[in-house]
């Protein structure tokens, strides 16, 4: 070939490569979610932050923030920054169309005081209210209404209407409550609303089940100079979880994690509550997943006639993971009857762009994206958000391209290859789906690994290839609940002393041997009594003790004197016993014996975070004691995980598979010893009788 035909094959290849790059780079990038965008003609439009874009985009960092000029509930706020950097926007030719996330400062209220004009009451068979009006003096743009100079203590039931004319009326809060009740600390003398403009406000007062307020009151109105972003909540499923008595638990799951959520308003059922709530999850420390509190409150309600004053919300920090614990106090009340929780979101920002006279397609979901930098960011300073016309969001949708199930990040899959002959018990996983998988640890596992004080080093999980597959333990909040076996004893062991006067004795039959520190709940249908509870074990003689004997593990008072509401479950803290039964000594003294319906024991909960592959069997092993802890870099990438929804999977049935190193020994230590000291004496034996012969 000449120079110059190696030459034009060489230009051939190297543009056909531009062309490649180019054709490589003008490629959209892939995303998983997309949603039009109705624009109502062209130029600029503003959108508001919605959850469906929240669960699916890149989430926002946030901090939290605190304004002084709100109430306690409203004062925290959350600066959003970073966040929806997958976000972009494309015409109907597929051009890239820029935007830009305003935040909006949180408008400072101005209130403004009212002239008040009083409004004739009305008293027939079913309507009984009075009320005033209240005139601001010109069209103002508000959003609260603000009464006071009522005299304490006070709870009524209001209806508010606004206006621009006094012709016209908009109702603007239908059924609100306001009260002011110093000695339960619950003041609410505010009503909120969607902004709007208006001259006149309308207040009614139901006077059905309270004392009409003779004198009139002073009222302000909040004006805005511009409109906030509406409001952002949700409504989200929560299950009831096992726990002591006393204490209420809740699994609240949230659409995603790494949301924007700064509080959790609680809808609850009864009459008044005074109960403290706590919220947590879940946070590596140590290479565990232990609860971290994100917030507490206490939550107040006190209702009078049929009117309720309520503070039910609890604030907290934003969440990383998309489940949350609730934890609350009940005292001596009955159950906590939770019937719903929303969360509220922080104050997010507007976004601003200028739409194309045609079809407008938002995509998003591609967590190696980084932020886009577009020449709009230019015009930022010259936006003036609140005098942007909207845009709306149309439904979200799985594109087609993006049908396979979510692939997992960056983990490592597979760790060193294990011989499981050398585990005394494996349990199987059936295949499923690929994705993050929560394994919980039951009874079983507690009992025959090397448990929570050794943190369960020797638990591993291996597929078919006994490739071990990386795990994060995680302490659950909650306690594992187990039903236990309880059942009178007629006739007392000799090991338990003589009673002094009327006794009743119960055989409790333990799970398994092995087991942590845990609780003994005990419930009764009785009402009213005092009785002393004595937990323990019979044990046989031994080197020490010539006679059986009683090992005392815990005693307690159990006593209630309500005839009219059921007893409180007793909780005693009890150690591992060594052998299968317990004995539960009730000291009934001269009175009828108590009747304990039901036992129960309180475990400490745990499970295990790992990724399965789609189709593949997993194996869970233990039972050895020369196993340290595993280390995987897992726990490195622990943050990935963290936000990431785990499925919940059962574990089978425990099969024994062999030999292991912490195996019990053939022969017991007793006979052992004993043994030996006849092979001795037989021994010394044979040699005086050598020794005579000699």
């Amino acid at each position: 070939m000449t120079p110059t035909a190696i030459r034009i094959a060489a230009l051939t290849v190297a543009a056909a490569a531009v062309v490649v790059s180019a054709q490589q780079a003008a490629a959209p990038p892939a995303f998983r979610f997309e949603r039009p965008v109705v624009t109502g003609g062209s130029g600029p439009r503003r959108l508001a932050v919605d959850l469906p874009l929240l669960a699916g985009a890149a989430p926002f960092r946030t901090t939290v923030l605190e304004r002084s000029n709100e109430s306690a509930a409203a004062r925290r706020s959350v600066a959003a920054s970073g966040g929806l950097r997958d976000l972009r926007f494309y015409d109907a030719g597929g051009a890239e169309v820029g935007y830009v996330l305003v935040s909006v400062p949180p408008p400072e209220s101005v209130f403004k005081a009212a002239a008040i004009l009083p409004i004739a009451p009305v008293e027939t068979d079913t309507v009984k209210t009075s009320g005033f009006e209240a005139d601001l003096g010109e069209p103002l743009l508000i959003n609260r209404f603000h009464v006071e100079g009522i005299s304490a203590p006070f709870l009524k039931r209001v209806r508010l209407e606004g206006s621009g004319d006094r012709s016209r009326w908009t109702v603007l809060v239908p059924d609100g409550t306001v009260f002011d009740l110093p000695d339960e600390r619950l003041q609410h003398t505010e009503l909120r609303f969607a902004p709007g403009t208006f001259r006149y406000l309308r207040l009614t007062w139901d006077d059905r089940h309270s004392a009409r307020i003779m004198h009139v009151p002073s009222a302000s109105a909040a004006t805005l100079p511009m409109a906030p972003p509406p409001p952002l909540t949700a409504t989200v499923p929560f299950e009831r979880r096992p726990s002591e008595p006393g204490r209420s638990r809740f699994r609240v799951t949230l659409p995603a994690g790494h949301l924007p959520i700064v509080a959790l308003d609680l809808d609850a059922g009864g009459g008044h509550i005074l109960r403290e709530a706590r919220v947590f999850e879940q946070q590596l420390t140590s290479a565990q997943l232990s609860p971290r509190l994100l917030g507490r409150a206490t939550l107040r309600r006190v209702v009078r006639d049929d009117v309720a004053a309520s503070a039910l919300q609890v604030p907290m920090d934003p969440p990383a993971e998309a489940q949350l614990d609730l934890e609350i106090d009940d005292d001596d009340n009955p159950p906590f009857d939770l019937r719903g929780v929303t969360a509220v979101f922080a104050e997010l920002p507007w976004i601003y762009l200028e739409a194309p006279a045609g079809a407008l397609t938002a995509r998003y979901g591609n967590g190696t994206l980084q932020t886009p930098h577009y020449d709009i960011e230019a015009e930022r300073s010259q936006i003036h958000i609140q005098s942007i016309a909207d845009a709306s969001w149309g439904e979200a949708r799985a594109r087609v391209e993006d049908d396979s199930p979510r692939p997992a990040p960056p983990l490592p899959t597979y760790g060193a290859s294990l011989d499981l002959a050398q585990f005394a018990y494996v349990r199987t996983v059936s295949a499923g789906n690929a994705g993050l998988i929560a394994l919980p640890l039951d009874v079983s596992v507690l009992a025959h690994s090397t448990g929570v004080t050794r943190q369960f080093s020797d638990l591993r999980v291996v597929d078919d290839a006994d490739r071990q597959i990386p795990y994060l333990l995680e302490q659950l909040a909650e306690p594992l609940s187990i039903d236990v076996m309880l059942e009178r004893v007629a006739s007392p062991p000799a090991a338990l002393p003589a009673a002094r006067s009327g006794r009743s004795v119960y055989r409790l039959t333990y799970p398994s041997d092995g087991l942590p520190p845990s609780r003994l709940v005990l419930t009764t249908a009785a009402r009213v009594f005092d009785r002393r509870l004595t937990v323990g074990e019979a044990r046989d003689r031994d080197e020490r003790r010539r006679d059986p004997w009683f090992n005392t593990l815990a005693t307690a008072v159990w006593r209630h004197s309500d005839q009219d509401r059921p007893a409180t479950a007793l909780t005693i803290d009890i150690a591992p016993p060594h052998g299968a039964d317990l004995l539960v000594v009730v000291d009934e003294g001269d009175n009828t014996p108590l009747p304990i319906e039901a036992a129960r024991l309180l475990l400490p909960a745990y499970r295990i975070r790992l990724y399965r592959a789609a189709g593949t069997a997993l194996r869970v092993a233990y039972g050895r004691s020369d196993l340290a802890r595993p280390q995987y870099d897992l726990a490195l990438l622990a943050p990935q995980v963290l936000g990431a929804a785990a499925r919940e999977v059962a574990l089978d049935s425990e099969r024994a598979v062999g030999s292991s190193s912490s195996a019990a020994p053939v022969v017991s230590s007793r006979v052992f010893w004993a043994a030996l000291a006849i092979a001795v004496v037989v021994l010394v034996g044979f040699i005086v009788r050598l020794m005579r012969q000699a």
